[in-house]
This record gives C-alpha cells, sequence and structure tokens, in this order.
C-alpha cells in the first residue's frame, strides 16, 4: 500500500494561502469556505477542512432550520420546564418522572445509511441513538423504531426492509434491549428514500445526569471504546476519503459505519461503573462527524480550550491522515473528560470491562482547539466555531400553488359502498391491507420482554416499561405520525401526530409528560418543502404549548427525497408519558366477555387523507379531520383518572382506517369478538371516518354509569355502542366477521410478501 503523504499543517496552510481545496466535494458552499478563511485568517488545513465540512453539513448544524427550531423555545413556559433536566441542545432530553428517578429519551433518523445498506444502516442507527442515552449518565432501558417504506410490494421494498428490520433487531436484542414500539408504514413517496428513525429511553437516578462539557484546565481527555477506523468517513456528509485519500490507491470502503453491539454493551456497563464511581465531568458519544464532533463539541460547551494528539488514538486501519481519523464514525465510541486524579481509575475501570481506552488530550486554559498529528498542528480553530456557531440559512419558504389543488381535490367525490355486503368486503380488504395489517411478521424478530420490566409492546398502542421495581413506577412511549394529514395541511398535520401520539400514551393509563421528534423532510433548497417544514414545526410547538408537554429534543433530517421527488412531511413525535404503577396500566383490546363497548369521542365525515382514501382509490387530497387540542387534553385526563380508578378493562384509540379497524383489532389482540351497534349516522362514514380523539374503551357493567358520568363531567362525548364476547365481530347490519376470518386477512400479509 502506498503510504499516505505527511499531513497538511497550519503552518502550511498560512503559507500557501492559493492552494486549491475540494471543498465543494465536501459539500461546502463557495460563502461557507469563504467564511472558514476569515475565521481562521488563512486557509484551512485538510483536517480543519474536513471537520467544518462535517460539522457544518445539514445533519449536524441544522443550518436551514435552527431558524425554525427556535420556536420550541419561544413556546416553552417556565410551568413546561418544571420537570425538565434537560432539553434541546443536550444528547437527549431529560425528565423527571418522581420518586427519584429521570427518564431520558430521543429519537433520531438514520435514512439514507439504510438505503444504502440496509442491515448496517439500521443496526448503527440504534447503536448511535443509544449512545445518546448512554451520555446523559442513563441505562438504556428500551428502544422503539418507526420505520416507512416504499409500496410493499415494490421489488426495492423487498430488498430494503428486511435489512432494515434484521438490523434494528440484530442490533438491539444482543444489546439486551426490549423493543416496545415503532411503526411500519408504505407509501410510493419513500420508494428509494426509506425512513429509519431509531428511539430509545434510559433510566437513571436524577443525581446522576451527566453532560456534555469540557472543563477545568488540566483535565484530561479520554477516548474509550472500539478503535478508530475507515468505516463511516463522511456519513454526514460525503466521503471525506475519496476527497483526502485518493492519491494512496486505497480501495474506497462504504460510507455506513459497520457495528458491533457487543462492544456496545460492555460499553455501556463500562460508563455506567465510571459514572457510579464519578469518575466522570463530561462525556460525549462519538457519532455523526465522529471526533470532530466531540471533541469540538466538548470544548465549545466547556471553560477553555483543548489540545488533542491524535498519535494518541487508537487506530484499526494503517496510514490514516488526520482527516480521516476526525471525519471516522466508526461506532461504539465514547469521550470523556476526568480530572487528572481520576485518570488511573478510569482506565482500571476500562481494562476491567475490555474496553479499549486512551488518553488523547486535554483541556487548556486557552480559547483554541488544537489538534497535533506526527508533531506537527494540523488543528488550531475557535471551537464554537466549528460546533455552534455554523451557517444560519433563512431559505425561502413559499406554498405551492399545488398545495390548493391537493386540498382541492376532496374525498368526497369518491364512490362510498353503501350495502352491508359491500361494508363487509370493504372492512376486509381495509385489515388485509400494508398499512393495517399485524406488524407481527416484524415484531416477532425483535425481543419486546428481555429484561423483565416490558409491561406491554406492540401490538398495543403503548409500550409500557417499569422502571421502578420497588413502586411498579414506570412510563408509556407511542410513535406517530399520518405523513399524509401532513401533506393536506402540515400545521395541523402535525398537531394530530402529536394528538395521536398522546392519546396512544393516555390509552394505556399514562399521564403524557414530555416530547420528542424526528422531523423528516425533503430538500430544504425547495421553497414549498420548507413551507411545510415551518408549517409543522409551528403546529408541533403550539400544540405541545397548549398541552402543556415540552420538546425535549429532536432531529432533523433533510434531502430526503428521490430526484425531484420528495418523500411525504413526515414529522414524527414520540410522545413519553408516566405511570405511577404499572400494574394499573389498561391493556389493550377486548380480553373478557359481557364488557361494555364505550366510544369516547365524536365522529364526522372526514376522509382526507384516511387510510380507506389511500387503499380502495389510491387518493390523496381534501381537508385532514379536525383537530382540537383542548379536547384531547380531557379525553387523556379522563383516561388516565379511570385507568387510576381501575374502572377501564381494555383501550384502543381510533386513528388509521377508523372504527372498523379499532374493532377488528380490538377482538384480535384480546381474542374476543363484539357485537356493536353503529352511532346514528351514514355506517360508511361511522366505520371508515378518522376523526380525531376517539378512543374505544371496554367496562364491566357496573363501572358503566360512573365512566358515562365521568365522560359527560369532562365534557368528553360518550356513548355505549356493544359488548364484548363470542367469536365474531358484528356491527349493525353487516354480515358477521368470524375472528378466524379476519385474523386470517389481519396475519397472511406481511409474511406473504416477505416470507
Amino acid at each position: 500500500m502506498t503510504p499516505h503523504p505527511a499531513a497538511d499543517t497550519v503552518k502550511n496552510a498560512a503559507a500557501t494561502p492559493d492552494q486549491p481545496q475540494p471543498y465543494r466535494a465536501l459539500g461546502l458552499k463557495d460563502d461557507e469556505y469563504t467564511r472558514i478563511r476569515e475565521i481562521l485568517g488563512r486557509r484551512p488545513t485538510d483536517a480543519e477542512l474536513a471537520m467544518y465540512s462535517v460539522m457544518w453539513s445539514e445533519h449536524c448544524s441544522y443550518k436551514s432550520s435552527k431558524v425554525h427550531l427556535a420556536y420550541f423555545g419561544e413556546t416553552t413556559t417556565d410551568a413546561m420546564r418544571e420537570r425538565m433536566l434537560a432539553g434541546i441542545g443536550e444528547n437527549a432530553g431529560v425528565v423527571d418522572i418522581g420518586d427519584g428517578w429521570a427518564v431520558t429519551f430521543k429519537v433520531e433518523s438514520h435514512n439514507h445509511p439504510s438505503y444504502v445498506e440496509p442491515y448496517q444502516g439500521a443496526a448503527t442507527g440504534v447503536g448511535g441513538i443509544v449512545r445518546d442515552i448512554m451520555a446523559m449518565g442513563a441505562r438504556p432501558v428500551a428502544v422503539a423504531d418507526p420505520l416507512r417504506f416504499g409500496p410493499a410490494d415494490a421489488p426495492d421494498t423487498r430488498r430494503v426492509l428486511p435489512g432494515v428490520v434484521a438490523g434494528v433487531g440484530g442490533y438491539g436484542n444482543s444489546l439486551g434491549l426490549p423493543n416496545i414500539g415503532g411503526e411500519v408504514v408504505f407509501d410510493e413517496s419513500y420508494l428509494g428514500n426509506p425512513l429509519v428513525n431509531a428511539l430509545c429511553v434510559g433510566a437513571m437516578r436524577t443525581e446522576d445526569l451527566h453532560l456534555a462539557f469540557a472543563s477545568g484546565t488540566g483535565n484530561k481527555i479520554i477516548l474509550f471504546g472500539a478503535r478508530t477506523g475507515l468505516d463511516g468517513i463522511g456519513g454526514v456528509s460525503v466521503l471525506a476519503s475519496e476527497t483526502f485519500g485518493a492519491e494512496t490507491g486505497r480501495k474506497k470502503l462504504p460510507s455506513v459505519q459497520v457495528g458491533d453491539p457487543f462492544t456496545e454493551k460492555v460499553l455501556i456497563e463500562c460508563c455506567l461503573e465510571l459514572f457510579h464511581a464519578g469518575l466522570v465531568v463530561g462525556i460525549q458519544d462519538l457519532g455523526g462527524a465522529g471526533l470532530s464532533c466531540a471533541t469540538s463539541e466538548l470544548a465549545s460547551a466547556g471553560d477553555g480550550g483543548m489540545h488533542i494528539d491524535l498519535d494518541a488514538v487508537p487506530l484499526r486501519a494503517s496510514g490514516m491522515t488526520p482527516a480521516e481519523i476526525l471525519s471516522s464514525e466508526s461506532q461504539e465510541r465514547m469521550c470523556a473528560v476526568v480530572r487528572p486524579q481520576d485518570v488511573d481509575a478510569f482506565l482500571a475501570v476500562c481494562r476491567k470491562w475490555d474496553v479499549l481506552a486512551a488518553v488523547i488530550g486535554e483541556v487548556t486554559a486557552g480559547t483554541r482547539l488544537v489538534i497535533d498529528w506526527h508533531g506537527e498542528t494540523v488543528v488550531d480553530v475557535p471551537p464554537r466555531t466549528v460546533a455552534h456557531e455554523g451557517p444560519v440559512y433563512r431559505r425561502p419558504v413559499a406554498r405551492s400553488d399545488r398545495q390548493d389543488e391537493l386540498v382541492a381535490d376532496s374525498p368526497d367525490r369518491l364512490p362510498r359502498p353503501a350495502a352491508p355486503s359491500e361494508l363487509q368486503a370493504e372492512i376486509l380488504r381495509m385489515v388485509g391491507s400494508p398499512n393495517l395489517c399485524s406488524r407481527a411478521w416484524v415484531t416477532d424478530q425483535y425481543d419486546r420482554y428481555v429484561r423483565g420490566n416490558t409491561a406491554a409492546a406492540q401490538p398495543a398502542d403503548a409500550g409500557v416499561l417499569r422502571i421502578d421495581e420497588r413502586t411498579g413506577r414506570g412510563i408509556a412511549v407511542a410513535t406517530d405520525c399520518n405523513a399524509r394529514f401532513v401533506a393536506l395541511d402540515p400545521y395541523a398535520g402535525a398537531q394530530l401526530a402529536l394528538a395521536e401520539a398522546v392519546r396512544n400514551v393516555a390509552t394505556s393509563g399514562a399521564v403524557p409528560l414530555a416530547v420528542t421528534n424526528c422531523l423528516n423532510f425533503g430538500s430544504p433548497e425547495d421553497p414549498h418543502v420548507m413551507w411545510q417544514f415551518q408549517q409543522a414545526v409551528r403546529g408541533l410547538a403550539d400544540g405541545c404549548a397548549q398541552l402543556g408537554v415540552p420538546v425535549t429534543g429532536g432531529n432533523v433530517s433533510f434531502y430526503n427525497q428521490t430526484g425531484e421527488r420528495a418523500i411525504l412531511p413526515t414529522p414524527v413525535v414520540g410522545v413519553l408519558g408516566v405511570l405511577d404503577d404499572v400494574a394499573r396500566r389498561v391493556p389493550s383490546g377486548f380480553r373478557r366477555d359481557g364488557d361494555a363497548i364505550v366510544l369516547l369521542g365524536d365522529t364526522r365525515d372526514e376522509l382526507g387523507g384516511s387510510e380507506w382514501a389511500h387503499v380502495v382509490h389510491r387518493h390523496l387530497g381534501g381537508r385532514p379531520p379536525a383537530v382540537d387540542l383542548a379536547a384531547e387534553a380531557r379525553l387523556a385526563d379522563l383516561l388516565a383518572k379511570a385507568a387510576a380508578a381501575r374502572l377501564l378493562a381494555g383501550s384502543h384509540d381510533l386513528a388509521e382506517g377508523g372504527l372498523a379497524q379499532a374493532l377488528v383489532e380490538a377482538c384480535l389482540v384480546g381474542g374476543r369478538g363484539a357485537t356493536v351497534q353503529l352511532p346514528p349516522i351514514d355506517p360508511f362514514v361511522a366505520l371508515f371516518s378518522e376523526s380525531a380523539g376517539r378512543v374505544l374503551v371496554a367496562v364491566a357493567p357496573e363501572h358503566v354509569s360512573e365512566v358515562l358520568s365521568r365522560a359527560a363531567d369532562a365534557e368528553v362525548p360518550a356513548r355505549e355502542i356493544g359488548t364484548t364476547g363470542g367469536s365474531a365481530l358484528v356491527v349493525g347490519d353487516v354480515p358477521e366477521l368470524p375472528l378466524a376470518t379476519l385474523r386470517t386477512a389481519w396475519e397472511g400479509t406481511l409474511p406473504a410478501l416477505f416470507g
């Protein structure tokens, strides 16, 4: 192998101002490169250029979104902040759930890598979000995976989906983390650009919170975990090794990271022992942008400068350049700030867990991040300019005329079934459609109950997890987004996603407490996409303010499109709720004979963006269902209080597919039939409308009057519509649907498509 030439040093950069540099190939604009030169007073070295290129990428700097994301802070009140221990800007949000316990959670994207290499892209997406949780001082306790793919029968979906599911399961299962929730959605717009979002939840005592900063002159910087290699270089922007290593003759490696969950497992245990021993001042995981991110963010958030010696970084490839070492996104690595007197003890803990660790630098009294390699300085930068003072773009925002055309194309013109036999056929068709069928083929590949604290997982509306084994205190987590609603009205659509996630958490009996989000959109250079983004952010922020639940953090993923075609705008919303005792959770579905079925909420003729319009007519148009967040709050409060009083025997929210789908799932999940009389409206509307703010609850006969009374006091519409029992679903005049027939339709779709 031809050795690398000597590194481009700061001294050489100052002496050769006119040397051409491949900044465009690294994703930097002309004005961005000019600004870097102005900051440094010279041209950047190769290593500095690599650092700025990855840290100023859309993924790391939020340069197109930060002007809009600021609205979250503007709308967060002091009352909303009361239980927040850490929020936006940290590795993950942290909330106080009571009894001295804190929970940290966050959702992030790994979309593009999962299209290129589905298994490793999804696996390292899980690994990355787990390390974000570790960096807060918590033990990771559960994961969830909101996934979106192209049409279920498309050849490329058959390539991508099995690998993604295997990657999520392979990494999470190996870590011993239960997968307690998520989504699997199919739509034409995701063909060529799947969305692989990963959520992780961690638990800790409130006093164990750790943050990412480097303070204390003389404190040491320790890199620990896996060795640094060539995998994942430029994963957040472009393949840096292609630019900086072209002259070596080295074979180009894929920009998708390679994960090792067993290394991460021992890294988790090692980190927890280090935290408990009080050996860590500050800590940062190495994810997107690798050492470039960890060193610049730690130094930027600290009270001094930092000096790093790249010769001390353990490598697994020979001849790596400084740019490659700094840009590598090799997995399972953490960077800690440690007091000098604690270094030996820190390294001893790492040896105990067989975790490789090396002192690579120290906190300095200056204001610069200085990085040496082979005795020469290759980086000398103000760290804030790398980590926190990147470009800020105010992209053009414009509502396209095509939005008016979309809204004008109402589903009212679509033919609707009317005869009872037609309604029966429509129910069966919907039940077996890819977006409504059973997800068991996917979720059976995940370990949902490892560690023994899972109280509910898919197909429940929300995952429920015990946090305190002594008191039973626990949490509920749900993620949601109907992207068709967001396409029709981004402001209302984002609020509908929030409302559904809150409702799913509330059906378990939990009190909604906090929100995280993963905002997946097309190119920010498209003014219409930026209008969608702006409206979705404002809708979500305003909705959280109205509900009193803060956004604690999240992720933005732009450039999700194939050619000129953007994905449907998909702001995935994750909601965390708290239960005083998970033993009082409300199970999903109908689990006993003889219970009354009560429908909470109003049903209106709202089919815009519905699953019925999508499945039967391949139609998207009109307006989404109306959202009433005050009504959603009253419903959530009613459910939590009724659950605490042990008044509910089962529950299921109404969302995609409407009442028909909710009844089918409640019957199949609980293993009980039902006999139902529809409300006095058009039977088709009653069955397939997707009006928001509705939940089915099963109630023992002796509790029905109290539930109806409580609903009336809460101003929540409530109607007793039937009873549970039998081996079939009987709905009004619709011919009965045997559970065996429904189960065959519901469970057969994904195995038939994916084997």
